[in-house]
């Protein structure tokens, strides 16, 4: 049974393509008004996820829906509840950078505010002489711009987006979060891939990462974070010896007479008592960066 309530819907999706399996019972549930990672390595089954949902690809079997549409039997309305932004654009090169605005939201079948196109190009620094350039001109930053612009023209109730900030540069990348927040604060979805992982801490609520078609790990960014280990440098006033065990979730990664550095698994609520009889001086946490627990489950999976 998909879920009409959820912006997207995902039930044992599979996708074959002879022997090779790109998606492998699928299950996925995004939430309205939320931002989405979906990640993974390539060859993951990400874009194939992508491509079913936009009724680019059939599946072998199961059911994806886009707020209750399903995307097979009913998929014109669920693709005119969504602005898509291919990791690739496919562009005709003929066209102007107006054309090519005008003919997308002639095809996508929805209303675009003139007021609002104009807010996305200023705000992605496209002037008026650059959209009457042709495509064929445009440089990959550009492209890039101009594809995001079309993706939220019609203020879509869902945002896909293939690798968004690919070829921008750090100002325009700026940019590309604050229209993302705006997004989120009028409660559209976004569902997005990315292989920028400070990215994704960043912005998304949730991630699913998929690896060899199946969903490895779902969780929220905050508890992703907490699966890491954190280096916690201490430093003492005096020489100290070092101990002979540690407190389980504790590793000693360098000792020298006054300064240690831990490895610490999970929460830090026995690390006061475990210092307390000591000279400690100072003590750092590095916080865990959610890029260290998901290279684990990009290569080998974790249990």
């Amino acid at each position: 049974m998909l879920s009409g309530s959820a912006a997207i819907s995902i039930r044992g999706l599979t996708k074959r393509y002879g022997k090779l399996v790109a998606v492998d019972r699928l299950d996925l549930e995004v939430r309205r008004g939320e931002v989405f990672g979906f990640l993974g390595l390539n060859g993951a089954g990400k874009t194939t996820t992508i491509r079913i949902l936009l009724d680019l690809l059939r599946p072998t079997s199961g059911n994806a829906a886009v707020f209750g549409h399903d995307c097979q039997s009913d998929s014109l309305k669920a693709r005119s509840a969504v602005g898509y932004l291919p990791g690739e654009m496919g562009i005709y090169s003929d066209l102007t950078g107006h054309e090519m605005l005008k003919f997308l939201e002639r095809i996508g079948g929805g209303s675009v505010s003139r007021e609002h196109r104009h807010n996305l190009t200023e705000r992605f620094e496209l002037s008026d002489r650059d959209l009457s350039r042709k495509l064929r001109e445009y440089s990959t930053g550009m492209k890039r711009k101009l594809g995001l612009i079309q993706a939220f023209q019609a203020d879509p109730l869902l945002l896909i987006l293939d690798e968004p900030t690919e070829g921008l540069d750090p100002l325009m990348q700026e940019s590309f979060y604050e229209l993302l927040a705006d997004a989120r604060n009028r409660g559209r979805t976004v569902f997005m891939s990315s292989h920028v992982l400070p990215e994704v801490e960043r912005v998304c609520d949730r991630i699913a990462v998929l690896r060899k078609g199946e969903v490895v790990l779902l969780s929220s960014v905050e508890d992703a974070r907490k699966l890491a280990s954190k280096n916690v440098r201490v430093v003492f006033q005096q020489n100290v010896a070092v101990p002979v065990s540690l407190p389980q979730g504790y590793e000693m990664i360098d000792a020298k007479p006054r300064t240690w550095i831990l490895r610490v698994t999970g929460q830090l609520g026995s690390l006061p008592s475990f210092l307390a009889a000591l000279p400690v001086a100072d003590l750092a946490v590095e916080e865990a960066r959610l890029e260290d627990v998901l290279v684990k489950y990009y290569r080998d999976g974790a249990e």
